[in-house]
């Protein structure tokens, strides 16, 4: 036994000498299902230890004990695993493991928890078509219609799609986006006449990730499309001008200055009897003051005076 561990020991510190080494840890990059039907899941290898690696993928569904390998290393390409609608079950949790093995031992993914519900990356959308529509007495716009991936089932409700749509002139760096809703058509009414644009579309599932953004289309838009609908804006100023000149009109029969208007005077005391020239001189003991005014007591007493005096 001492001299099987021995030789061992001597294997492993002449290999690590030659640069060999166990492979390094394996990432599950990412798992994707295009219509909830069937999945793929690709790894980035680790470093191989200077030896031939072999890589495998396990998985076991949740609530099993039962421990797979994958069933296609093939379809998907290089470092991929690809599961066939066979292999495939929504609303079941898939626990994923990648293995790295050589001569100088291995190494294994952390594990991937995936419902394929929930990792459905549909492909774009199809058969796009640009049209500049110019209905009488109605304001030009450019039509864009499309249609849903041909791998997915919209009509009977299996999926739920949203879109949106990008478009930009060819000479500009920035796109301007609209989000579509589930609808297959998007009419765009501010356009610059006499350029080009470049139009794309993208799709979303009720549950899961946008698809990537679909072939480009372009379009020439007419040189006499109007950029803005100026009928109302005429209205507007029209209205404006004719109660502009109404009330300059009413203001002039009137004959009220403006400075009439805005400020008009201060009425005068309306109280009977009151001397408006008492609160000039603030001398009341010079002035009379009206009998109605007095109090009651007083006049009392001048009536008493006067009866005793005759």
């Amino acid at each position: 036994v001492v001299s099987t561990t021995a030789l061992v020991l001597l294997f492993l510190n002449i290999s690590l000498l030659n640069g060999q080494s166990p492979p390094g840890k394996p990432e599950i990059v990412k798992c994707r299902s295009p219509d909830k039907e069937t999945f793929t899941c690709w790894w980035k290898p680790g470093t191989d230890g200077g030896l031939p690696t072999n890589y495998s993928l396990t998985y076991q569904r949740e609530g099993e004990k039962t421990r797979y390998e994958c069933p296609d290393y093939i379809t998907s390409g290089p470092n991929s695993c690809f599961f066939s609608q066979k292999h495939t079950t929504i609303w079941k949790i898939y626990i994923i493991t990648v293995n790295a093995t050589n001569r100088m031992g291995s190494s294994a993914s952390d594990p991937l928890y995936i419902d394929v519900i929930y990792i459905v990356e549909p492909e774009p959308p199809q058969n796009l078509t640009l049209e500049v529509k110019q209905p009488k007495d109605k304001k030009p716009y450019l039509l864009i219609k499309w249609f849903p991936p041909t791998v997915i089932d919209v009509r009977t409700g299996w999926f739920t799609m949203e879109y949106e749509v990008r478009l930009k002139p060819t000479e500009a760096d920035e796109w301007e986006v609209h989000f579509a809703g589930q609808q297959t058509h998007f009419k765009v009414f501010s356009l610059y006449p006499g350029h080009r644009y470049l139009v794309q579309t993208r799709c979303k599932p009720d549950h899961g990730y946008w698809s990537k953004w679909g072939l480009e289309s372009s379009i020439e838009i007419p040189s006499d499309f109007p950029t803005k609908d100026t009928t109302v804006w005429i209205f507007v100023a029209v209205l404006s001008a004719v109660i502009c000149l109404v009330m300059v009109l009413a203001v002039a029969l009137k004959g009220y200055s403006m400075m009439t208007c805005i400020f008009p005077p201060v009425p005068g005391p309306k109280i009977k009897g009151f001397d408006a020239h008492l609160l000039e001189t603030g001398s009341p003991s010079k002035h009379k003051v009206d009998q109605c005014l007095a109090l009651p007591g007083r006049l009392q007493k001048q009536d008493n005076a006067g009866k005793v005096a005759s």
